[in-house]
């Protein structure tokens, strides 16, 4: 029923109520009434009491249930449909991990119950290390990174880390191609690090002769996303990898397009010194809103010493311990040993895949881009016209439908019409590479109807932007919110409905 699409504060009517609540033992005082028996106001500081009532909805439970029930269908995850977006790697997550994660033993551990009792639990993070240090060539992981940018921080702390054992003081600043994952340049900053940028060339790379005059002494490393945020490999890593290591610096690897390269390519045979992975990602794990969410940092053998603590060793007599910190550390950057549900879960995807699964995930994924590029192509503008990996980009319509005085269809307008078809949009305006990006990332899960739907309605799309470019631009035509104003939104939020 449309009635209750409506904000919840249109549904009020004073005088409704979903629930009932023991009396207010404040409100007497409040009021100037009677104080009564046992009133708790003493113990209230002025300055804590509300001053008015809240101005909260009036509604009746079977609205409040409704309302809520109806919300709840207009959200859009991975679990209702195709959801191409670029850099994200938004992959089906199995349900099997859940299942593993849930099970009572594992689900109600406490972190604080003694090493006797958590014998299985140590032994997954010590599995699971050695999996992952397997699957990417490094020597030894940390789970305690709670998040992809959070494994970024803790990435260039061990790299500072690094250098000051060393006695390397000067070496204050962090290389980053004009290329690589969006949070990068922003993690040197929080780390204190001075960002330098590198250009790309025309093949979309990492321009080597831009790079080699910014080498130096100072430079505490670079970091790299491989394949870029063209979804492109770098084909002079090797190269790159040499002049980084001999002027000194550390190459560190993002781990958020790892995807495309399992059973293919690791990073530490590479070059690659440290390197974060986005569980999320490559390993399938929930995005989870913004968390709980998991960043494991890996390093290679001579940097193993600089990894965060505390992490877990197994011991002669094959049980299994807990280090803690160590004067040559990174220290502690989180509680404990960071989130074990996802990292279970992950760990529960690499078991469940098995090793020759496990090689054909990137594979899929960089066939099924591919795929989706060259049958888009002759519509939308391709850059960069090279194989990609799991994911590419477009520069706009070829045909935008410019004339006379309408103006022609953008890619935010793309993005607004694929929501008519129930299409999550991909990525936009990212990378900054281009003005009219369209990333489109369709990962190893989706099927060849999936795709080829999803290319379907790419042409009609392009066909309506030639034809009659304001049909874009007056979408979505039939999602709850057809066309906000996005940038006042941000700028300007109006977060009390009684504000609007």
């Amino acid at each position: 029923m449309k009635y209750y699409d409506k904000l919840i504060f249109e549904l009020s009517k004073k005088g409704r109520t979903g629930f009932s609540l023991p009396e207010n033992e404040f409100c007497a005082c409040r009021n100037g009434g009677v104080k009564p028996a046992g009133c708790l106001c003493k113990a209230l500081p002025d300055n804590l009491r509300r001053s008015s009532d809240l101005r909260l909805p009036e509604v009746g439970e079977v609205d409040v249930v409704r309302h809520y029930t109806n919300l709840s269908q207009m959200n859009f995850g991975v679990d209702t449909g195709f959801y191409p977006l670029g850099s994200c790697t938004m992959k089906y997550n199995p349900k099997i991990n859940e299942e593993v994660a849930s099970m009572p033993g594992l689900a109600a551990l406490h972190p604080l119950q003694p090493e006797s009792t958590v014998q299985g639990a140590l032994e997954v993070y010590y599995n699971m290390e050695k999996a992952l240090a397997a699957i990417t060539g490094m020597s030894g992981f940390t789970f305690n990174p709670c998040a992809g940018a959070h494994g970024e921080l803790t990435g260039l702390m061990i790299m500072r880390k690094y250098h000051l054992l060393r006695g390397d003081l000067k070496r204050t600043k962090v290389i980053v191609p004009d290329s690589a994952h969006g949070t990068n340049p922003a993690s040197a900053a929080v780390c204190g690090l001075d960002v330098v940028v590198v250009k790309s060339n025309a093949d979309g790379l990492v321009d080597v002769a831009d790079l080699k005059p910014l080498l130096g002494d100072d430079i505490a490393g670079i970091m790299m996303t491989n394949p870029n945020t063209l979804g492109l490999f770098e084909r002079e890593i090797g190269e790159i990898a040499k002049l980084v290591h001999e002027c000194g610096g550390l190459l560190y690897y993002d781990g958020a397009n790892m995807n495309p390269l399992l059973g293919v390519v690791r990073p530490g045979d590479m070059g690659f010194d440290i390197m974060h992975l986005n569980l999320h990602k490559t390993f399938s794990t929930p995005h989870g809103g913004g968390g709980p969410g998991a960043g494991p940092v890996g390093v290679a053998a001579r940097l193993e010493h600089c990894l965060p603590c505390p992490r877990v060793i197994r011991k002669e007599d094959g049980t299994f311990t807990v280090l803690h910190g160590s004067e040559e550390s990174a220290g502690y950057v989180s509680g404990f040993m960071g989130n074990f549900g996802i990292i279970l879960r992950a760990y529960a995807y690499i078991l469940s895949l098995g090793h020759q699964n496990l090689l054909l995930a990137g594979k899929y994924a960089t066939i099924s881009a591919n795929y989706i590029k060259e049958s888009l192509k002759d519509c939308y503008k391709l850059p960069i016209p090279s194989i990609c990996k799991h994911e590419f980009v477009f520069d706009g319509l070829i045909n935008d439908g410019a004339h006379d005085d309408v103006p022609g269809a953008t890619t935010l307008d793309v993005a607004k019409r694929l929501l008519d078809f129930g299409f999550h949009a991909p990525t936009i305006y990212f990378p900054l590479l281009f003005h009219q990006t369209i990333m489109i990332e369709p990962t190893e899960t989706e099927s060849k109807e999936t795709i080829d739907s999803f290319i379907e309605v790419m042409r009609k799309i392009a066909a309506e932007a030639a034809e009659d470019p304001m049909i874009l631009k007056a979408a979505p035509h039939n999602a709850p919110i057809s066309r906000p104003d996005e940038t006042r939104a941000a700028r300007q939020p109006i977060l009390k409905y009684w504000d609007a």
